[in-house]
């Protein structure tokens, strides 16, 4: 029985994984108008990075079962790049490797602040509030791409498609019953068993995405600096020196989320944070050498084990090897590409409840009295309405100011940083989330 749960703990982490992983490429894809066969080598590249990227962070950075995965605020920076690369006339490669720099420069900084201990001289910024409203900004941002996910369909033009948006909603609904009325195994297990009947629903209405593998080679190592080699200019070292600070808010957000559940590992969160930082940087240089998307440890990680209880660290373990073996066969990545976006955005969704609670209990950790309520009011409201501004809203601005002002997550954390430094208390993070 035991080995049994063992085998289900490493699938649900496995299609975790999956399931983090598949929507960016798809969407990075669509952005740069990139092929099928060069969309299905960044998916490789892409379960490549994650597996390895959780691995070493599981071993030797915050020593957590958080599985990292491809940064939503990323995708912000492909966008915005990709906009303005079209309005030069730049070719999508040239685009690619100035990306490729960004991620570069990020990763070396990162590697330097976590190596050396430096990050700590920046902990003071982050406060219980403005971790708070990191997480609760990004629970709205990841909202609206995971709704987005659950109306799309492979098979339709049309952006809403009643075929793929009903069957995810009823997937959606299934995960929260077993969830919230399951017992023992059907609610541990609610996550995996979601997906998997949607998947078997997607497939039986003809919904399903075809596999986007096109390679008939049985195994296939994936390709160093498939976009050619990095390419350094000082509108994309400015953004990645900026763009660094919200990496490391995240890595807080995700390391406090999942102290916060895991209340049997609390302790030695500066230890914790030092390996994770460094740990990170080794993420995005492996995302540099690979052409693959920046990936993070994800805060929405915290609301998966608390909702299936997977507090072990040995399935999660063997799914992130699991997940780097099968990269390298085209074919199984194909496979597990078919997976229907609707039906991995609909189980993300339903993830993200608990991720507002972690947030909302973030942001209570001191009185809401009125200096807080207005550093909290004001930082969501700008964050958030930023996420709702025309994407040509700053067009004509340097690439720099438009990348910050068009991007609702750095603008909300800079603001609540300003404001708590404005208004400033004594205590530092560490010392307010151990009270």
């Amino acid at each position: 029985m035991k080995s049994e749960k063992n085998y289900l703990s490493i699938i649900q982490w496995l299609v975790y994984l999956l399931a983090n992983s598949i929507a960016i490429p798809i969407v990075i894809g669509d952005i740069f108008q990139l092929s099928g066969d060069e969309i299905s080598t960044l998916m490789q590249r892409v379960f490549f990075i994650v597996g390895l990227s959780s691995l070493i962070q599981a071993i030797f950075g915050h020593r957590y079962p958080i599985a990292d995965g491809p940064a939503g605020s990323w995708v912000s920076i492909f966008v915005i790049y990709a906009s303005i690369g079209i309005q030069q006339g730049k070719p999508v490669v040239e685009t690619l490797q100035i990306l490729e720099a960004g991620l570069l420069i990020s990763g070396l900084i990162l590697f330097l602040l976590g190596i050396t201990k430096w990050v700590r001289y920046i902990l003071f910024l982050f406060t219980p509030i403005v971790t708070g409203i990191f997480l609760l900004i990004l629970a709205v941002q990841l909202s609206w791409v995971f709704l987005n996910g659950m109306v799309s369909s492979a098979n339709s033009e049309v952006q809403i498609n009643m075929n793929s948006i009903l069957p995810s909603l009823l997937v959606f609904f299934l995960i929260i019953f077993l969830i919230t009325k399951g017992k023992g195994w059907l609610k541990n297990y609610a996550i995996l068993i979601g997906i998997l009947f949607g998947w078997v629903l997607f497939s039986i209405l003809g919904e399903g995405r075809i596999s986007l593998s096109t390679s008939d080679e049985l195994i296939k190592l994936p390709k160093l600096f498939a976009w050619g080699f990095p390419d350094l200019n000082g509108s994309i070292m400015i953004t990645a020196i900026l763009f660094t600070f919200l990496l490391i808010s995240n890595t807080i957000a995700a390391i406090s989320s999942a102290e916060e559940t895991i209340t049997n590992q609390k302790g030695l969160f500066q230890e914790r944070l030092y390996s994770s930082t460094w740990v990170g940087g080794v993420s995005h240089l492996l995302s540099t050498m690979f052409s693959s998307i920046g990936v993070v440890p994800l805060p929405a990680t915290a609301g998966f084990v608390k909702l299936t209880k997977q507090y072990r660290m040995f399935p999660f373990l063997f799914a992130c090897v699991t997940l780097i073996v099968i990269s390298v066969f085209p074919s199984i990545v194909g496979l597990l590409a078919s997976l229907p976006l609707p039906v991995a955005s609909a189980a993300l969704l339903a993830t993200l409840i608990e991720m507002y609670g972690i947030a909302l209990r973030s942001l209570t950790k001191q009185r809401l009295n009125k200096r807080n309520m207005s550093i909290i009011g004001l930082s969501v409201l700008v964050g958030i309405g930023t996420m709702f501004l025309p994407e040509d809203f700053f067009s004509g601005l340097p690439s720099v100011i438009q990348y910050i002002c068009s991007n609702g997550l750095l603008m909300g954390t800079f603001i609540a940083v300003f404001l708590e430094l404005l208004l400033k208390n004594n205590k530092t993070l560490v010392e307010k989330i151990h009270e």
